[in-house]
């Protein structure tokens, strides 16, 4: 048989139960609040400025003159000798790398080693293709492939 103790004495379990919540629901409203005011600081653009960067946007076509999927595509500085960027064509044969602004010349060219593709086995890779960057600026290429 359950029986219930008067709320208004000392050892009834109501008084500190709603302690507890009372408790919980103050813990509850000061996380909402504090993180409201992180969420309108992030909406006010208070976050790190971007540095400026250039893109090489580029494709890589097969001799055919259609795009070619899952290319190895290397990317250097001209005055440097290893390549600092290694990106993949995507499905449509199109690569993108952003590199830092200002004036540079890079070298973009596609690496076929280790390509296990049947199409990949069947080509080879074209010349270089050399991309002066003057500023903040996109610049589209195109990397042909040869038979």
């Amino acid at each position: 048989m359950i029986t219930l103790s008067d709320p208004s004495s000392p050892s009834s379990p109501i008084p500190k139960f709603r302690t507890i919540l009372s408790v919980l629901t103050l813990t509850v409203a000061v996380v909402c609040v504090v993180s409201s005011f992180s969420a309108a600081s992030l909406w006010a653009g208070e976050r790190k400025p971007e540095k400026p960067y250039a893109l090489i946007y580029g494709t890589v076509f097969g001799p055919d003159n259609r795009s070619v999927y899952g290319v190895k595509v290397k990317i250097r500085r001209a005055d440097q000798k290893k390549a600092k960027w290694e990106l993949y064509s995507d499905h449509a044969g199109e690569f993108a790398q952003r590199v830092p602004a200002g004036r540079a010349d890079y070298v973009v060219w596609a690496d076929l080693k280790g390509c296990n593709f049947l199409q990949c086995k069947q080509l080879r890779p074209g010349t270089e293709v050399t991309v002066h960057i003057q500023n903040d600026e996109r610049t589209d290429i195109g990397l042909h492939l040869t038979k």
